[in-house]
């Protein structure tokens, strides 16, 4: 029988069928890196009353897919594979289970897409009734993935992932480019962590080393992802990078079991030798990597006899590992959806069999308490490379996400409030903060001159600057003047604009004054909301009002459209609500 869902599992399991009772063919299920996707999966495949397949999205992860099943209780096939990989495979599950779970006349199949595709005019696909893609945003109406689904005419799709969207801003919906129907959502990576069925995290980020030269380094159009070229370059000339991995390591994780993220082969087996001249056991894996020697070396990696596996593109996604301890990035990328997946390595639970089969009875306190009593009870991620920056934080928090088209890249993200890393104790936090949460490190600004340099916080400018921009206020704000002399179309054209600043103003003011109350409610100081406003904004409060009527309309506009979210309308007049 497969495992019992848990409580978030059950409901995102039933929204599911809701999506495909609703008329939708291709359902995309969310859910975080290490929220049990497989657990549905097994479930959903268990019930299925017809054939149903699961489809790895690299060949290398069938023996993990397969391996998932088992552990479920289900019984699969392997579908057009080599008979080597079948004793592999064969030989893991007698290993972990006792015995195997393959079945060439099972009803549910599992099949890599590579092979899949070659695959023509197989009698048993029009039998399969469910088609399941996993890591289901490579799905795109003319890419393999894409191919692979179109070979089961008869099926429901099922595409789960951590992280519906692309480097390439391709949309994943029917109407776009891809070939999902619906998405349903579950609970976030922070929310599951809360729950107590992922361990939290330390976050450290060093700084990048000066020799790597990531500036250098292009974002390919047709990829939306870093140049790989480019990249391996600028990753081959630092001299330091390798280094400072390792000493980071030996600092913050000594003897914990780690995965480090590389660039290439050749990366990876530098780092690889530095871990061990430092004394910690240390292997290459990639995807070229036998199946045979990769299962021997995550077997001692489970062990302990191995302690960091330095990969390529190959434990980003749909590995489970629960050992993992400490992940190490040393390959910058500007995919959401990988630097996700690979952030979430770590976050497993390490639980005695005792505990995991009593997991559910426990409260989410209790939980969280027997997780800080652990072996793991906090994962470690060390960011060698800006993944974190680039990223704007850890991708534990709600995402907005959508099946549509996007632009590759966006400068700012108006609901999200850039970070920084303290220079002390190396952990981000939102600049909104004037003192790190961590440490309480205040990093003092470089000038107190002009708000740019304050992030917009007027408490932190001095004296005289702030007094010129009051000083200016006021006199924007004076009473109408014309100078002697001129033209009465001209004085009325000018008290027009007077007159017309004036009303523009104050619209915007009170909705300045509305979002000010706002973040006094969410419980923030004066000071990180005066940030938070220039964050979200563009501009410190002061200069907002020294804006003309063109532009304090714009402004307004869109504090009217950020307080809409929490269902306020800033014409409102703020001072007549509150008084």
């Amino acid at each position: 029988m497969p495992v019992p869902l848990r409580s978030f599992q059950t409901v995102l399991e039933r929204d599911i069928y809701s999506a495909w009772n609703a008329g939708a063919v291709n359902v995309m299920p969310v859910s975080a890196t290490g929220s049990g996707k497989t657990v549905i999966i097994s479930k959903i495949m268990y019930d299925e009353s017809g054939a149903s397949i699961a489809i790895a999205h690299r060949q290398e992860l069938v023996s993990q897919i397969s391996i998932a099943l088992a552990r479920n209780g289900v019984r699969h096939r392997i579908v057009g594979q080599r008979k080597a990989l079948l004793r592999i495979i064969n030989a893991l599950q007698i290993s972990k289970f006792g015995y195997p779970f393959t079945d060439p006349t099972s009803k549910t199949g599992v099949g890599g897409v590579d092979t899949i595709i070659k695959m023509d005019n197989e009698p048993w696909f029009t039998q399969v009734r469910l088609a399941v893609q996993d890591e289901g945003h490579h799905v795109l109406k003319e890419n393999k993935w894409g191919r692979a689904a179109k070979k089961f005419p008869n099926a429901r799709g099922l595409f789960p992932t951590a992280t519906p969207r692309r480097a390439d801003g391709r949309g994943l919906g029917r109407w776009a480019d891809g070939l999902t129907d619906a998405m349903v959502l579950a609970p976030t990576m922070r929310e599951i962590i809360n729950m107590g069925y992922l361990t939290d995290y330390r976050l450290v980020c060093p700084p990048i080393p000066k020799d790597f030269a990531l500036d250098s380094v292009a974002v390919s159009d047709s990829t939306g992802e870093l140049n790989q070229d480019q990249l391996r370059k600028a990753r081959h000339s630092s001299a330091t990078l390798t280094g400072d991995v390792v000493d980071h390591y030996l600092k913050y994780a000594p003897g914990k079991l780690g995965v480090t993220f590389e660039v290439d082969v050749e990366s990876a087996t530098g780092t690889a030798a530095a871990y061990r001249s430092r004394g910690v056991s240390a292997e290459v894996v990639h995807a070229k990597t036998p199946e045979a020697l990769r299962a021997h070396i995550l077997d001692r990696f489970e062990r302990r006899e191995i302690l960091q596996l330095v990969n390529v593109d190959l434990f980003g996604e749909g590995f489970d590992l629960p050992a993992i301890e400490v992940v190490s990035f040393a390959r910058p990328t500007e995919s959401f959806a990988l630097y996700s997946q690979q952030f979430g390595r770590a976050l497993r639970l390490m639980l005695s069999e005792d505990l995991n089969r009593r997991w559910d009875s426990f409260s989410s306190q209790e939980r969280i308490q027997i997780i800080a009593g652990s072996a793991k009870p906090k994962a470690i991620v060390l960011d060698h490379v800006g993944n974190v920056l680039r990223h704007n934080g850890p991708p534990d928090k709600r995402q907005v996400w959508s099946l549509e088209r996007r632009e590759r890249r966006r400068s700012k993200d108006p609901d999200k409030i850039p970070i920084r890393i303290c220079v002390q104790c190396l952990q981000p936090y939102e600049r909104s903060r004037v003192i790190c949460p961590y440490c309480g490190f205040r990093q003092e600004p470089q000038s107190r001159s002009a708000p740019e340099f304050v992030d917009g916080d007027l408490t932190e400018l001095d004296a005289d600057t702030l007094n010129a921009l009051r000083g200016e206020i006021a006199r924007k704000d004076g009473d109408f003047y014309s100078p002697a002399g001129l033209p009465i179309a001209a004085q009325i054209a000018a008290r027009a604009n007077w007159t017309g600043r004036q009303e523009s103003q104050r619209a915007l003011r009170n909705a300045i004054s509305w979002f000010a109350g706002l973040e006094c409610a969410q419980g923030f100081k004066e000071t990180e909301s005066y940030r938070r406003f220039f964050f979200r904004f563009g501009i410190d409060v002061a200069n907002a009002q020294l804006l003309g009527s063109k532009d304090s309309e714009e402004l307004a506009g869109k504090i009217f459209t950020y307080l809409a979210k929490f269902g306020i309308d800033g014409a409102v007049s703020a001072e007549d609500y509150f008084a």
